[in-house]
């Protein structure tokens, strides 16, 4: 007989067990000499009083463990455990086998009202043995190498099972366990909460350190207090707030990395302590003030109580994010409406030009079909066609289905002003600020025909003066006389024009153009280009022989029309001094009238938009009426009137005749002819 001695220590729940006993391995062959006994020093001690409610994750703390000397027989079997009588009654509810290299649970005959077994430390790799301890509700086979549960179906009074620290990959086997009240599984590799619905008075839990991504599948566990999710790799959390009894949740150093992940604790109203430390969301700066805000009912954070001034301050924090969000959320809206109405925008855009396109066609077929008609009018400026054609019943059922939306979109966004559809154009006539207009100085218009923006530029000159950048895109620029419209603003440092939807950037030389027309102005970059000295000078070479005869073979009153008052007093002294001789004047004059001179030759260069056109061609049609009206009644009358000369000639031979006839007659007889002129004089008066 070797003495030695067993301790069991379950946390702080459980006190050290040591009880006298003889561990007896053999088989049933063996004969009595080969029996080996192992006897244990007596040393008493208390069952605990309560169950565990604490952290089980630590490691169990023992005193200084007594040793004992083990003798196997030559046969493999299992170890039989017996006691004698007077340590069955000293210890009849407790047995502590801890640290004693066991591979394998012993057989324990007799002992069935056993209530505390302790197998820690030892190297067992499967529970059994034990489903005769039906009285047993304390089982402790922490530090083992066991990979699976099982062998515990029999054991229906078990409350308190710790199996941490092993090898166990998933939670099994505790369907007969629905009196636990503690269960310790932490250390092992676990990745799946699963098979614990059932355990509903379960009040401890401790799955710290295994492999657990999430959290969920907790439903049923109506009485757990305590969860124990320390150093796993969770990144959420859910069905948490179902636990109506939990009041501690442990997820130190963890992946969760907000708050939405975690969002379902926010439900709880029994929590009181919780743990985040460790986790990405604890680096936040707003990581206390949220849990705080959200978690009202909390009374300690990652260990530390929580005061009233904290509480204050999360309220204050809050409040101030409740209305960054309220902002970003109105913020959001405001681009949403944004971007709904820049794409309603450009299906009217799309809708409309495919109307246009249309009409044109149309327009094309009609011109093909009088083609002698229209040669015979002689007009010598080709008109735009008119927009008297109407959408196929498709389009027309988009335009109405889109009705309903915003269909320009007028935006201030620092120092850009940025007009969508035809209908921002309207926003020229608001009252701008002063502050806000003297601000602007690009101005963006974006699905708009040129031709209206051409109408609204000297409104724009007023309105935001300090404009010095001007971008068009989907606006209809198809020909390099559109860019004379500008010409009228009163400064352009920067021209952008996108090629989307401006057919005109695809020609060669539109940049060169815009430098000539617009060379005023100085311009500094086109679409984002620098313009240097050689493309100015390239520019004038293309173009200022163009706008030269251009200038020389229209006539004077045409070119005074075309010109301002204060360019026309310029114009009219380049015309007095057009034919004195080469000397006169001093070079700096000669230098004033050549770039006099070279100002008139650009402003000759002109663009009439296509609604004036129209105008004036409607203007012209009413005059050329009016002109054809009273022509036809001068002719009229002039032939009623020759009609009757030619009458009067032939009748007037006649007439004569009888005129003197009659005369003649009355004059024969003097004396009655002179009382006749007195009675008719005598008449008169």
């Amino acid at each position: 007989m070797i003495p030695g001695k067993y301790r069991s220590v379950s946390g702080r729940a459980a006190s050290n067990v040591n009880c006298g006993l003889h561990l007896v391995i053999q088989t049933s062959s063996l004969p009595e000499k080969n029996k080996v006994e192992f006897r244990l020093n007596k040393e008493t001690s208390s069952f605990p009083g309560r169950l565990l409610q604490h952290d089980l994750e630590r490691n169990y703390s023992s005193r200084q463990g007594d040793h004992i000397n083990l003798v196997s027989s030559s046969m493999p079997s299992f170890p039989i455990l017996q006691r004698s009588s007077e340590e069955k009654i000293l210890y009849s509810d407790r047995l502590t086998l801890e640290r004693q290299k066991l591979t394998v649970c012993p057989i324990i005959d007799g002992e069935e009202h056993l209530r505390l077994l302790n197998f820690q430390h030892n190297f067992i790799t499967r529970i059994q043995n034990i489903s005769n301890l039906q009285r047993l509700i304390f089982l402790d086979l922490y530090d083992n190498q066991i990979e699976e549960i099982s062998g515990l179906s029999t054991l229906r009074s078990l409350r308190v099972l710790l199996l941490g620290k092993n090898r166990i990959k998933k939670i099994s086997n505790l369907e007969n366990l629905k009196s636990l009240d503690v269960l310790d599984l932490h250390g092992n590799q676990i990745t799946k909460i699963e098979n614990v619905n059932h355990l509903c008075d379960l009040r401890v839990l401790n799955l710290a350190r295994n492999l657990l991504s999430h959290v969920d599948n907790l439903n049923g566990l109506d009485s757990l207090t305590e969860l124990n999710l320390r150093h796993n790799q969770i990144t959420f959390v859910r069905d948490v707030d179902n636990l109506p009894c939990l009041q501690r949740l442990f997820l130190s150093f963890n992946n969760i990395s907000t708050f939405e992940s975690v969002c379902c604790l926010a439900e709880s109203t029994s929590l009181s302590d919780i743990t985040f430390d460790g986790n990405p969301i604890a680096q936040e700066s707003w990581y206390k003030h949220t849990i705080l805000q959200n978690m009202m009912q909390l009374r300690q954070l990652d260990m530390k109580r929580i005061t009233e001034e904290e509480r204050r301050m999360a309220s204050v924090v809050a409040k101030k994010e409740e209305e960054k969000k309220r902002e970003s959320h109105k913020q959001s809206l405001l681009k949403e409406k944004k971007r709904l109405t820049i794409n309603n925008v450009a299906r009217n855009w799309d809708l409309q030009q495919n109307r246009i396109t249309n009409i044109a066609a149309n327009q094309e077929r009609k011109d093909s079909d009088s083609q002698d008609n229209s040669q015979n009018d002689g007009g010598t400026i080709s008109a735009f066609p008119e927009e008297t054609g109407s959408l196929d019943s498709g389009l027309t059922s988009a335009l109405q289905g889109l009705s309903v939306t915003d269909t320009h979109l007028v935006e201030v966004d620092g120092d850009t002003l940025s007009l969508y559809g035809s209908g921002a154009l309207e926003c020229l006539d608001r009252n701008w600020s002063v502050q806000t207009a003297g601000m602007v100085t690009t101005v963006s218009f974006t699905f708009i025909e040129f031709d209206e923006i051409v109408q609204v530029l000297p409104k724009l000159k007023i309105k935001f003066p300090n404009s010095l950048h001007l971008k068009f895109k989907e606006t209809n620029l198809i020909m390099l006389q559109q860019f004379n419209a500008l010409a009228q603003l009163r400064r352009v440092d920067q021209l952008t024009v996108d090629p989307q939807g401006n057919p005109v950037v695809s020609f060669t030389l539109w940049k060169y153009y815009v430098l000539f027309r617009l060379s005023h102005f100085s311009m500094q970059k086109i679409n984002g280009t620098e313009v240097t000295q050689n493309d100015m000078i390239m520019a004038e070479r293309l173009f200022g022989i163009l706008a030269h005869v251009a200038s020389s073979e229209l006539p004077q009153y045409r070119l005074i029309s075309i010109l301002g008052d204060a360019r026309k007093k310029q114009f009219r002294y380049l015309l007095e001094t057009k034919g004195k001789k080469p000397g006169i004047a001093s070079e700096e004059n000669n230098d004033s009238k050549r770039l006099v001179g070279e100002n008139t030759n650009r402003a000759t260069l002109n663009y009439t938009t296509r609604d004036f056109y129209n105008e004036k061609l409607e203007e012209i049609k009413e005059k050329k009426k009016f002109c054809k009206m009273y022509i036809e009644d001068l002719v009229k009358e002039a032939t009623e009137i020759n009609m009757k000369n030619e009458a009067l000639q032939k009748l007037w031979p006649q007439m004569f005749i009888e005129l003197v006839r009659d005369a003649v007659i009355e004059i024969r007889n003097k004396n009655s002819y002179m009382k006749l002129c007195l009675q008719q004089i005598t008449d008169q008066k």
